[in-house]
């Protein structure tokens, strides 16, 4: 197997989340297994000292990283790069250097930032696809980038000329999508279905084979609007006796407000989050917006522990209904609680899917099985670049 040296680069955002999650987990992956890695991040503290014209010129073209790329890769010499995230900062200018130097680029697709202005596919709380296959005029005038007109414009004019351009056709050898439905979903938006392979999430961790008494529901993630909070929220009203534990900070954090039943943890380290994963009868995943790949899930698939979750976009191939968990109507409230209700009064049929729910960890999510689907895509890029 070849021994390559990756060149990771990542427009970090102010909340750290999901994304750079992943990214630290890649690296040390890769690391892992004797591959070089070096990294070129640029932090969103940094818009902070910027005024908006040049943070709007930054996002379609960006001089410093343009510079930046040009001496990293002369210095490192990659054999591939590998990009998570450019917006705003990093701009589409990483492409063009790669390009300029013959270094074949991996652009993983974390979220729909390519085809929605907010990367949600979300609207005033409903799924929104208007812009799909479009100019993102509609997103402009809704201001969907950061709630701002300006922001917006500057965004939808880097998709608009980058597209016109061929960068996002012709500069990025292979786009990795997180499953089949983010997948169709990127193809309809106008990337090229040959250049886009599906590769999962993952996570390096290893729950105890005997695990002790579960109880009550779990829920992990960022308190906002999009993560359903609202929905559970109205659910665990309605099931006063189902006790949730809930994980996470955020803008929607009151929405909680006088709930007696949900027991509000904070944030908390991953080995607490864990723990938490060994002792739930199930995590629930109540998103109203199209989720890519949830890391929690998988995390939490790790644990044996199964997952409740809306049945919406990807999510619904990612759990599957009545085998390594259960799936409610996206939005539905009263769906929730009844399936919370029932998790509790099923423990044992709850039991059976948290194995399930393990054994696709084993076979699809863990670092070995996502280790071998990174390399053969970086050999046929890099295969593909010897042949032209």
């Amino acid at each position: 197997m070849k021994n390559f040296r990756v060149l990771i680069v990542h427009n970090a955002y102010r909340q750290w989340g999901g994304e750079d999650s992943v990214v630290d987990a890649e690296i040390a992956l890769l690391r892992s297994r004797g591959h070089a890695v070096a990294t070129y991040f640029r932090h969103n503290d940094e818009i902070a000292g910027s005024s908006k014209v040049v943070g709007a010129v930054n996002t379609l073209w960006s001089n410093r990283t343009r510079r930046d790329m040009a001496a990293l890769i002369e210095e490192f010499r990659p054999t591939v790069i590998h990009v998570h995230n450019t917006f705003p900062l990093v701009s589409p200018a990483v492409y063009w250097a790669a390009s300029k130097a013959h270094v074949p680029v991996v652009q993983t697709l974390h979220n729909f930032r390519l085809m929605c202005l907010n990367a949600f596919y979300l609207h005033d709380g409903q799924v929104c696809e208007e812009c799909t296959g479009h100019l993102p005029w509609r997103g402009v005038v809704r201001k969907c980038y950061r709630g701002s007109t300006a922001a917006s414009i500057a965004l939808a004019s880097t998709l608009v000329l980058h597209r016109g351009l061929g960068t996002y056709r012709m500069k990025v050898a292979r786009y990795i999508a997180l499953n089949e439905f983010c997948r169709t979903k990127f193809i309809e938006g106008g990337l090229p279905a040959s250049r886009i392979a599906v590769k999962p999430n993952f996570v390096d961790f290893h729950a105890p084979v005997e695990l002790g008494p579960r109880e009550g529901l779990l829920f992990v993630g960022r308190l906002s609007a999009e993560k359903g909070v609202k929905v559970l929220a109205e659910a665990a009203e309605a099931v006063p006796h189902v006790r949730v534990r809930v994980v996470g900070d955020g803008p929607d954090l009151a929405v909680f407000n006088g709930i007696e039943n949900l027991d509000l943890q904070g944030i908390l380290p991953g080995s607490a989050v864990r723990e938490e994963m060994c002792a739930a009868i199930a995590l629930v995943v109540p998103s109203i917006w199209y989720e890519n790949f949830p890391r929690t899930i998988v995390e939490a698939f790790a644990c044996g522990l199964p997952v409740i979750a809306s049945r919406i976009g990807a999510l619904a191939d990612l759990v599957c209904d009545g085998r390594t968990g259960l799936l409610f109507e996206a939005g539905n409230s009263d769906d929730l609680a009844k399936k919370m209700e029932w998790a509790l009064t099923n423990r044992e049929r709850m039991a059976e899917m948290g194995r399930a729910a393990r054994a696709q960890y084993e076979r699809e999510f863990s670092s070995d099985v996502n280790y071998d689907k990174l390399i053969n895509i970086y050999e046929e890029v890099t295969g593909e670049l010897c042949k032209n």
